[in-house]
């Protein structure tokens, strides 16, 4: 909103120094410093409110070293986060751009599911919460509405540049190799020219020719293959919503480790979302330009400020813990943001954390029922699962597993980022 304010006053009324708000870098400055500000202001008083309202965690006994200590400690501190990603957001991002409307409603959509979640298990004493039938149909039912949206939506475009004329056969047979029939909407800019590209297509890692069109999955149709390509695209769109939204979710069973595991994924993408924003940047690092995501980066802002405001409280010892109502929001949110910025073939190495949490309890779980099946009794891969359980069996102090994981963390994030050369 102050966005249109400060247009109006540059624009209309020439008020100098108002044109500040038109650089990406100094809103998206503006939206870390307030999402943190907005933690420390009302991330005590909402904590307060908690404990009045008597919302603490009910904490089984696993034997773990201090686990029973957390008996009682608030819950439900996802609420913070959420306060901390969409105020600032909606105070300084172009609220119509497409890709902070998506960001937005996958904000909002997941919060709710997470927030009935913690509130069935506080509330309503029952531990296991919302059923997970009803937290997959949720997930999936936000993963159509976002891959729905980046499929169909007009604003959502590459932008590839032309040498030579847009009309020429020279021009035609430099796109048309890689983009097929899906190149229109030619622009012209300065002395290069420009082809607007709807289609699915995103980015693989450590490949020289690093994009991939999912149409391309479908060429055994034959002609007209690129007017299906939604049935391979939505489906991986809700799959990797659901997985990376339950990764977090595991993650999050320590004090400040999905917080700051996730604020470390967050301002990876955020450095993504900028320099695929940037035609400059995208043209120095040959990597595809996304017209429009730059506003992006005012929405990752936000949601990197939301994690590191959190970790004021939620460090160890926690003060309060963010429950679902934060850890399905976080994952959901990486995901979305991956995907709108078309690096989501990235998530296994930027996400690493969360896979080898969710990889840990999968390999957990099918080995007990393996071993129980065939031998009559259930065996353990792991002492315990996820893998954050398993050091602190071992006698690993849960503060330094959490430093050790985000030290893991921030290699993987370097990384992500060495992606854009390497290859």
């Amino acid at each position: 909103m102050l966005y249109y304010l400060f247009d109006f006053l540059h624009n209309d009324l020439h008020i100098p120094g108002t044109g500040v708000f038109q650089y990406i870098s100094f809103r998206a400055a503006l939206a870390l410093i307030s999402s943190i500000v907005i933690s420390m202001v009302f991330g005590k008083r909402i904590i307060q409110y908690l404990q009045l309202k008597q919302v603490g965690e009910i904490v089984r006994d696993l034997g773990l070293a201090g686990q029973m200590a957390k008996q009682g400690t608030p819950t439900m501190g996802g609420l913070i986060i959420l306060l901390c990603i969409l105020v600032p957001t909606l105070l300084f991002a172009k609220l119509q751009n497409i890709y902070v409307i998506i960001l937005l409603i996958s904000t909002v959509w997941l919060g709710i599911i997470g927030f009935l979640d913690d509130y069935i298990k506080v509330f309503k004493k029952d531990k296991q919460g919302l059923k997970g039938t009803f937290k997959v149909i949720g997930q999936v039912g936000l993963g159509i509405i976002v891959g729905a949206i980046l499929y169909l939506h007009p604003d959502v475009t590459l932008q590839r540049p032309i040498v030579g004329s847009p009309a020429s056969s020279a021009a035609q047979s430099v796109v048309k190799p890689l983009l097929g029939n899906e190149a229109s909407n030619q622009i012209v800019t300065r002395k290069t020219k420009y082809v607007d590209v709807h289609a699915p297509i995103t980015t693989i890692p450590f490949v020289k020719n690093h994009e991939f069109n999912y149409s391309k999955v479908l060429l055994f149709i034959g002609d007209g293959y690129e007017k299906y390509a939604w049935l391979i695209f939505i489906p991986v769109v809700i799959f990797i919503i659901t997985a990376v939204s339950n990764g977090a979710n595991m993650t999050d069973g320590l004090d400040g480790l999905a917080a700051g595991t996730t604020a470390i994924i967050g301002f990876t993408l955020a450095i993504f979302a900028y320099v695929s924003g940037n035609k400059t940047f995208a043209d120095y690092l040959g990597i595809m330009y996304i017209p429009n995501s730059g506003e992006i980066v005012i929405y990752a802002s936000a949601f990197v400020g939301s994690c590191v405001g959190f970790l004021w409280f939620n460090s160890y010892p926690a003060q309060v813990f963010m429950g679902d109502t934060g850890s399905l929001a976080l994952g959901g949110i990486v995901a979305v943001l991956a995907i709108a910025i078309r690096k989501e073939l990235l998530i296994p190495v930027l996400c690493g954390i969360y896979l080898v949490e969710n990889l840990s309890v999968m390999l957990q779980v099918g080995y007990f029922k393996y071993t129980k099946k065939r031998f009559g009794e259930g065996r353990r891969v792991l002492k315990m699962a996820p893998l954050h359980h398993h050091y602190q069996k071992k006698g690993f102090h849960e503060a330094k597993i959490v430093a050790r994981f985000w030290i893991v963390g921030v290699a993987l994030a370097v990384l992500t980022i060495v992606t854009l050369k390497l290859r």
